[in-house]
């Protein structure tokens, strides 16, 4: 068997470096097969994964070692022409898709299932955000989303504000720098969603909404506790408030916890999802930016891709 690994070396603050290190020791005495590719910056991992399914007939192995990001990144670059079976190792600050998919944190189990999967392979689904305005497409494998949640990954992406931060406090901080900051400067919007094409649900004092495939976000935060990634649906967490002070202990209660329908937060379950707001919004997929929209869609795609879990 052959295996093709995509790293991001600087996920995690240099630990995907040291894991990938640890990975080719194990695969060297092995005498596994495979290659290997480093990214070195945003939207590598999309390219290297188009060209390797594109150029490929029989089945393909992918192994991605990074953060949600990197993983966010091989999914929507990989090309459905040939057979694709995906791994994960994770390697960055947050790993919610690795909490998700209940992944050991020990590298050696998690690459011994990579080498030797047996029943472990499943199908699982994945998400899709569009925006008809703009034209972007993106897959998304953990939680797609608009407004806070998406401002505070944009926030994260800017490198001044991680590494300064992350260099004095460590990476946590920067996550929770940057939270409170986007929550301090939030402003409710207004605005509407359309389940399933059909069920319209009008909103006021919008703080974000986000499309689940995985019940985690954020680093740990449980913001879509009923979110199953083999139901062929989505789970939408939709966070309102007017008073803002009064969610921030039901916000904090999903670290360690999980997220109730409570207090200006409601919960749908929806194959399909068009998301209406007034004002352009920042908006992310597994924390990776797409730009400030007002009008996107969600949709799931169910068992359609083949995961080493």
């Amino acid at each position: 068997m052959y295996y093709y690994f995509i790293v991001n070396p600087n996920s995690g603050a240099g630990k995907g470096l040291k894991i990938w290190n640890q990975v080719k020791t194990i695969l060297n005495k092995k005498n596994a097969e495979y290659e290997v590719y480093f990214t070195t910056g945003t939207g590598d991992g999309r390219k290297k994964a188009h060209e390797l399914t594109s150029s490929h007939k029989e089945e393909i192995r992918i192994i991605a070692i990074g953060g949600d990001g990197t993983m966010n990144e091989v999914l929507d670059g990989i090309s459905f022409g040939c057979p694709v079976i995906l791994g994960y190792i994770p390697s960055g600050s947050g790993n919610d898709l690795a909490k998700g998919l209940g992944l050991p944190k020990n590298v050696k189990k998690l690459l011994e299932r990579v080498l030797n999967p047996g029943e472990e392979i499943d199908t699982i689904d994945y998400g899709v955000l569009s925006c008809a305005e703009c034209g972007c497409i993106r897959r998304f494998i953990v939680s797609a989303g608009i407004g806070f949640d998406a401002a505070v990954c944009h926030d994260i992406l800017d490198s001044r504000v991680r590494d300064k931060i992350g260099r004095l406090f460590g990476n946590k901080a920067a996550y929770v720098a940057s939270g409170v900051k986007e929550y301090l400067l939030s402003k409710p919007s207004r605005g509407y969603i359309i389940l399933d094409g059909e069920r319209r649900v009008e909103l006021k004092h919008i703080l974000f909404i986000s499309a689940h495939i995985h019940p985690y976000e954020g680093g740990g935060f449980k913001f879509a506790p009923n979110a199953d990634d083999n139901d062929g649906k989505l789970e939408l967490c939709v966070v309102s408030n007017k008073n803002k002070l009064k969610l921030i202990p039901t916000l904090l209660s999903a670290k360690g916890g999980a997220l109730k329908n409570t207090n200006g937060v409601r919960f749908f379950s929806c194959k399909e999802a068009h998301i209406h707001i007034d004002r352009p919004l920042a908006v992310h997929t597994d924390g990776e930016s797409c730009n400030y929209q007002t009008d996107i869609d969600f949709h799931c795609v169910k068992g359609q891709l083949r995961f080493i879990r």
